[in-house]
């Protein structure tokens, strides 16, 4: 019973984090309520036992993509004229 819940709020995360990724309107913001998908992600893989997925999408999904990401915005906004 436990597991059921844990796994709805995890899955609830998930699609909170999504919606949000995709109806914020800053790109920083967006971009890391994406990271959170990916990080709920992995916590859901490691509560279905799946261990190796989940430390994968740790580092792909929520590390990773995340960082390019976020370096990206950085690189692409132009600084504020003085």
């Amino acid at each position: 019973m436990i597991l059921l819940v844990i796994g709805t709020a995890l899955c609830a995360g998930i699609i909170v984090s999504a919606l949000l990724a995709v109806h914020l309107g800053n790109t920083l913001s967006a971009a890391i309520s994406a990271g959170m998908a990916s990080l709920f992600a992995a916590i859901t893989y490691v509560a279905l036992a799946a261990p190796d997925v989940a430390m994968t999408e740790a580092a792909i999904g929520s590390g990773l993509t995340t960082i390019i990401f976020l370096y990206s915005i950085r690189r692409t906004t132009e600084p504020p004229e003085k």
